[in-house]
Parts: structure tokens; sequence; C-alpha cells
């Protein structure tokens, strides 16, 4: 018996699929440099681990679940995404970001259903990238980016007050509501030795970097706030116990009855992921060493799938979800590092503090962790981005205010469809006036009868957000000045849409029930497979109402001109 030969097409279809899912994978190739880089590499992972303690310690209070799920996502998720990941240089972690979206989350369905969520919100984007929609973001308008971004950096801010004066305020509320509720009901004067800490931690944090910009300000802040808090005896709460291993993976215990009310949480932890993961990498591409080289490129669709991998990785250890830091990455491309090396040995240095240092780390005051993210955020906030999109266009700006407006006053995803919806109508609208329609006159000598023939030009753009006023500006014009014959000049139509398309329907009906002849002038090859399914030609009086000179067309105009005024053709029936 031969062998079943499959057909070469299914042969090339499974080949291309495999290559497809070779490229999410980790390769040899994403060493490539370590070699020459890996004394850089160790350097940049040591000083990104520093820098991410405090930050991941601060997230996960801010959060609701825990200054030990911060730390616990940090190392797990940090080492995962690191060896699964697109960016040989993204660091992952629990960001601000993500602490917006789960404070509310931890508020309404407890602590014990954010590692559900990670497993659940990491599976959505492991099946994201493998779908290759990696690549989406691009599609987000920098205004909205940076609305979101500013709001963000609000939210942080705001959160940060009830640690800030010492006060218990009861979760769900709204960022701003609650803080003007903590400062109303804070414990004073009790309360003036957090604002202390927190001015204390953001004067070292704002000063260290004057006096040598690689040292790790926010970690001397919280050391110099510690000590000082010792030294004084300061009635403050402190972190508390942490452990002082890793815990032991295992299911999170929450019933399946729980997920339908997760599916939404879930889908908005996945986009925000998403988003800021793609985000931070494309920055980090861009950003250049202390060679003053770039990183270099990424893959977007890996990137997905490796933060998808990493977020089901801390959901298991017990954490929470992660994503792409671009602060803690920036530190690691402005450090040396040029491979993942970085990255993993960021992951190992806070294993370390964990196994060795867990005891110290509990005694660090909960008011210098806000110092911290106070000060984080205030940094999130550029005035200069702000002057520069406010002072470019209407729409850009309105889309920029939009989106950090609702950021603030109520959800993130939400801000993010929103400002995705009125960028792209804003833009629409804009598009909308590229598409033009004018009257021009009939080249060379006038002729008799030339005063019922009317040329128009249809310029640009034909789609949905013109056809309309296109439409009404054909039809009107052709009426209201005794016109017998209309050429519709469509050589410069540069695109057209089948709403479009159906405009031009429109315009032929209308006028020839109204007994005005339309003559079409310059389809398109492009464009006129189009027009024949929509039903443009067949709408036409006759086939040879189809030129493809200007000349032609408008000589069987005047022939139409002509014939109606003839003695013998009374009734002006034309073909």
């Amino acid at each position: 018996m031969s062998a079943v030969v499959p057909p070469p097409a299914r042969t090339g279809a499974v080949a291309r699929a495999a290559a497809g899912a070779a490229a999410l994978l980790p390769r040899r190739s994403d060493y490539a440099q370590l070699g020459r880089s890996w004394r850089q590499d160790l350097v940049a992972g040591l000083t990104v681990g520093i820098v991410a303690l405090p930050l991941a310690l601060a997230f996960g209070v801010s959060s609701g679940v825990g200054a030990e799920a911060g730390i616990v996502t940090a190392i797990v998720a940090g080492f995962v995404a690191a060896v699964f990941g697109g960016s040989h240089v993204q660091v992952s972690g629990p960001t601000g970001a993500m602490v917006v979206v789960l404070a509310p989350i931890v508020a309404t369905h407890g602590v014990g259903a954010v590692a559900l969520l990670s497993l659940a919100a990491g599976v959505v984007l492991v099946a994201l990238g493998a779908s290759r929609l990696g690549r989406a973001v691009a599609y987000i308008p920098w205004p909205v980016v940076e609305g979101f971004t500013l709001g963000i950096g609000v939210i942080i801010f705001l959160q940060q007050v009830p640690l800030a004066v010492s006060s218990h305020v009861a979760p769900g509320h709204n960022t701003a509501v609650a803080a003007a509720e903590a400062i109303t009901t804070a414990p004073w004067p009790r309360a003036w030795a957090s604002v202390g800490v927190v001015v204390l931690v953001a004067a070292v944090m704002l000063l260290v970097p004057r006096l040598h910009r690689a040292l790790p300000a926010s970690l001397i802040a919280i050391l110099v706030a510690a000590v000082a808090v010792a030294l004084l005896g300061l009635d403050v709460e402190r972190i508390g116990e942490l452990p002082t291993s890793l815990p032991a993976p295992s299911l999170p215990g929450i019933g399946l009855g729980d997920l339908p009310g997760l599916a939404g949480p879930t889908l908005a932890i996945a986009a925000l992921a998403a988003i800021e993961s793609l985000l931070s990498a494309r920055v980090a591409s861009g950003l250049a060493g202390p060679d003053g080289r770039t990183t270099g490129t990424y893959n977007p669709d890996r990137e997905l799938v490796g933060q998808g991998l990493a977020s089901i990785a801390a959901g298991l250890f017990g954490g929470m979800p992660a994503t792409g830091a671009i602060a803690r990455t920036a530190v690691n491309v402005r450090s040396g590092a040029r491979t993942r090396l970085a990255a993993v040995v960021h992951a190992l240095v806070l294993l370390g503090v964990v196994y060795l240092a867990a005891q110290l780390v509990g005694q660090i005051p909960l008011a210098a962790l806000a110092g911290v993210l106070m000060v984080t955020a205030a940094r999130m906030v550029s005035v200069r981005t702000a002057r520069s999109i406010l002072g470019s266009t209407r729409h850009d700006a309105l889309a920029f205010v939009l989106t950090a407006v609702i950021t603030v006053s109520f959800d993130l995803i939400v801000a993010i469809q929103i400002g995705l919806v009125a960028a792209a109508l804003l833009t629409l609208r804009q598009f909308a006036k590229l598409g033009t329609v004018r009257r021009e006159p009939i080249a060379g000598p006038a002729h008799d009868g030339d005063e019922h023939i009317a040329v128009f030009r249809l310029d640009g753009l034909m789609f949905f957000g013109a056809a309309d006023r296109i439409l009404e500006e054909v039809t009107g014009l052709a009426a209201a000045q005794g016109v017998e014959v209309v050429v519709l000049r469509l050589s410069q139509l540069r695109y057209l849409d089948a709403t479009g398309a159906q405009a031009l329907v429109e315009v032929i009906r209308t006028l020839e029930a109204r007994g005005i002849t339309v003559l079409l002038k310059g389809v398109q090859e492009q464009h006129l497979e189009l027009v024949r399914k929509v039903g443009v030609i067949a709408e036409l009086r006759h086939h040879r109402h189809l030129f493809d000179t200007l000349e032609d067309a408008v000589e069987h105009a005047r022939s139409h001109v002509r014939r109606a005024r003839t003695p013998q053709n009374p009734l002006g029936v034309t073909s």
C-alpha cells in the first residue's frame, strides 16, 4: 500500500502554523548577546531588583491584597515574563495601573478572588497572543494613552491618602471621595506622624537623584524613614509579618459559582495587562542604554503570551496579575541590560530578600510606601506632554481630557473605550472633510446647451462619514440650476467604501427620477468591482453611460442636450 501524501496546501498551512507557534516560544537567540553583556546584565538586574522591592511591597498593600502578594508577584511573574515574554529587556511585576483596577475588585469580591482573576486573565492574554492580536495596541492614539496615564497617576496618588494619614476608609468608594473622607476622619494629631514620614520619603526621593542618578532613591528613602521612625519611636503602622519563603503553588480556593460574576473583571484585567505591557515594550524598544544603542524590536504576540503565563504563575503562588512595568524597564535599560538575564536576576534578588531579610522588611512603615507611590504617581504626570497635547488639535485635546477625567471618575477600561470611541469619531469627522465635491466648468470652447450640463468632481475620501454630505451637495446643486445632464468624475477618489458606493446609487436614482441623466467618468479599477456589486452601474439609465475620458463624457452629454431639444424628440427621451 502506498503512503498517503497530504495535499500541498494542507502541508503548507501546518508548516505555517508550526512556525507561528515556534515564534511564541523561547529560543536560543534570546541570549545571543549574553557572552558580551552578562556583566552589564548582572549589574542591571541587581539595580532593578533594589528599585522594584519598595514598589512591589507598596503596590501589594495599595491594591488590598497585601505586601506578600506584591513581592510574590514581582518574583514569580517577573521570572516567567523574562523567559517567555517578547521583549529582551522588559521587567514585569505589580504596577500602579493594575492596583487601580484591583482595589475595587478586592473591595467587592474579597482578596480570595485575586488569584483566580490572575489565572483567568492570564489565560485570556495567552489566547490573545496566540491569535496574533498583539499589534492592536498600535491603534490606540497617543492622546488616549497619555490621558489614561494621567488619570492613573491621579488615582494612585489619591489611593495613598488613607495610608498617609493613618486612616481606615471603607473600601469601594471613588478614590477622590475616599481621600477626602480619610482626611476628615483621620486620628489627628496622631496622624501627623504618618504625614511626616510621607514628607520625609518624598524629600529624600527628590534629593537623592541630584547627588547621583544611579542611586536607588526609593529604597534609600524607605531606609531613612524606617530608621527615623525607630529612633524617634513614632506610632505608625508597619507592614507586619512577611513569609520567609515562597508559598507552595496551588489552585485558588473559590467556588465555580463565583466565576460568572468575575467575567467582567477578568476581561478588564486582561485588557489592561495587554495594553500596559505592550505600551511598555514599545517604549522600551526605543530606549537607549549607556552605550547609546537602543534595545531593538520586540514581538508583541509573544509578549502577550509571556505576560499571560506570568499572571497564571503568579495566581498559582497566591499573587496578583502582572504587567510590564515601564519605570522598572527603563531603569533596566539605562543600567545596561541587553538580554533577559537582567530581568531574571531582578527576580532572584527579590527572592533573596524573602529568604534572607523578610523580618527587616516587615518593619517598614506603611506611610513610607505611601510616600514612594505618591512621588511615583506625581512623576507619571508630565506637564510638558499635557501642554503639547492641549496645544495640538481640538479633537486630540478633547480625547486626552475626556480619557483622563473618566479614568479618575469611573473606570480605567471604560476610559480607554470612551477615549478610543471619541478619538475615532473625531478623526472620522476630520477625514470626512477630506471628501469634497465641486462643480467644474467644461473645458474648451462653449457650446449651446452647456449651461444644462453639470460636471461634478468628487475628490478624496467617499466613505460612510462623508457620503450623506456629498449626496446632498450633488443633488442640491443639480436640481437648483436647471441641469439636464450630470457628469460625475470619480477618477480622483482615493477611497470608496460600500456606504460611499451606496451614496452614488442614491445620487443616480434621485437625479434620474427628476429626469436628469447621469454619466460616470473615470471609475478606478480598484473601485470597479465594488460599484458593480453595490449596484452603481446598474442604476445608470444605459450601460453606455460609463466613460473613461472626460471628453467622451462631455460629448455624450451634449448629444443628450441636443436631442432633447429637437422637434422630432419633444419629450426629451434619450439613451
